[in-house]
């Protein structure tokens, strides 16, 4: 087991390259399954999340290489059809594969997915649709045994809810089904479209991704092809509450502006100087950090909820009340007794979580609940007086490639060690 011990105080400054986005790579190698021949996927993240899904690759039948970010998958021989318990468990995102093995062999047998517990992320939504296209699935025992007579048919699906995992899923087994698919109320994230411009770039005719409708003309067969994911917009989110809490000045490289469209105006409020430039972001810190009227979670183009425990983080230090509503998950809140252990003023009523800003943070020995809870902790640390320690690190590595070697090269005094030391 290792920590990550941090020695708060040091202002950031500096210049990090963004990692590709875990939340589209992902579902972009699980729509691999779906392909005659091999694709190459760029920009790939080193994480956990991306280690599991190339696990499962490997068992369904797919040669897969991994080198410096570029993850070669050869699904010519897919042959599997089920994903073992221990694999299904290793991250929530599996429940993607469903729809990619249904559409290219006909049947899956999968278990309920693990992951970060967030409270209900149910998988109805999910389930219904793949019914609604013709496949035949039945609940027991833990397990999903589905199975469907031919190719899968198109339909017009209505979403209750713009569930990102859901519409990913769609988009898998539709275009190879026969006929046209309309997903109405579709999730809008920027994912979303980078999934279908892999799966166009493969053969499939996708229209509208990124929009609330979105057409699937279902073609016979998707060919090999290569891709590049697009920037982890969560990431820079987090780096960017990092140098405002601390101070400092960061510049990050490799984003995409229109990504981050819903969390700039947040900087912007308690203070910050942002300049955008080409693929380039520049944030400057407040002098004094200001506090946040209402911070309300929500889909895309709304405020993400996965960026909301780091800038939770950054307004424990504002100077007045900062209001945050969360919408999504019903335990997203898991950070907030570490952040108080660290010195600071939170108050939990449901889904609404007032900050009162404090003078200073002290560091504390905390543990990471989940992904995002674990990076606000960092950010926490990062500004705190003293020495905080991190545990919980499988959560935070997660979702980040090596975060203590990019804090520390815009110097922060921060080192992973394991915990024995």
């Amino acid at each position: 087991m290792c920590k990550l011990v941090i020695e708060g105080g040091r202002p950031l400054q500096g210049t990090i390259d963004i990692q590709g986005a875990k939340n589209a790579a992902l579902p972009v190698l699980a729509a691999c399954v779906l392909c005659e021949s091999p694709c190459v996927i760029h920009n790939c993240p080193g994480l956990l999340d991306v280690d599991a899904s190339c696990k499962i690759l490997k068992h369904l039948g797919c040669r897969v290489k991994k080198e410096k970010g570029t993850v070669t998958v050869d699904p010519t021989n897919v042959a599997e059809c089920s994903i073992p318990d221990a694999l299904m468990r290793e991250m929530r995102s599996s429940i993607v594969f469903l729809g990619a093995i249904a559409a290219r062999l006909g049947q899956a047998r999968i278990s309920f997915p693990g992951g970060c517990e967030l409270g209900p992320r149910p998988i109805d939504l999910h389930l219904a649709a793949l019914r609604k296209l013709g496949l035949v699935i039945n609940e027991g025992h833990g397990f999903l045994d589905c199975h469907c007579t031919g190719r899968l048919h198109g339909e017009t699906i209505a979403l209750s809810f713009p569930s990102v995992g859901a519409t990913e899923n769609i988009l898998l087994a539709a275009v190879t089904a026969e006929g046209l698919t309309t997903i109405i109320n579709a999730a809008r994230e920027p994912e979303i479209a980078d999934l279908a411009s892999f799966l166009n770039r493969c053969g499939a005719k996708i229209r509208g991704a990124g929009e609330s409708v979105v057409e699937i003309e279902g073609v016979d067969a998707l060919h090999g092809s290569e891709h590049r994911v697009i920037p982890d917009r969560i990431v820079a989110t987090t780096y960017m509450t990092a140098a405002a809490v601390t101070g400092g000045e960061l510049e990050l490289r490799g984003v995409q502006h229109t990504h981050l469209s819903p969390v700039v105006p947040v900087f912007l409020e308690a203070g910050c100087a942002i300049r955008a430039d080409k693929e380039n972001l520049f944030l400057r810190a407040a002098h004094s950090l200001h506090p946040l009227r209402c911070v309300r979670t929500m889909p895309y183009p709304g405020f993400p909820t996965d960026a909301q425990a780091p800038v939770m983080a950054m307004s424990t230090l504002a100077e007045g009340n900062s209001l945050f509503v969360e919408n999504i998950f019903e335990n997203r809140y898991k950070h907030v007794p570490e952040l108080v252990r660290m010195g600071a003023s939170i108050k939990l009523e449901g889904k609404v979580a007032v900050v009162e800003g404090v003078r200073a943070l002290f560091g504390a020995p905390v543990v990471a609940a989940d992904l995002r809870g674990g990076a606000a902790l960092v950010v926490a640390g990062l500004a705190a007086e003293g020495t905080t320690e991190v545990t919980g690190l499988h959560h935070i590595d997660r979702g980040y490639t090596s975060i203590e070697q990019d804090l520390a090269s815009v110097g922060a005094r921060i080192r992973r060690v394991s915990s024995a030391e």
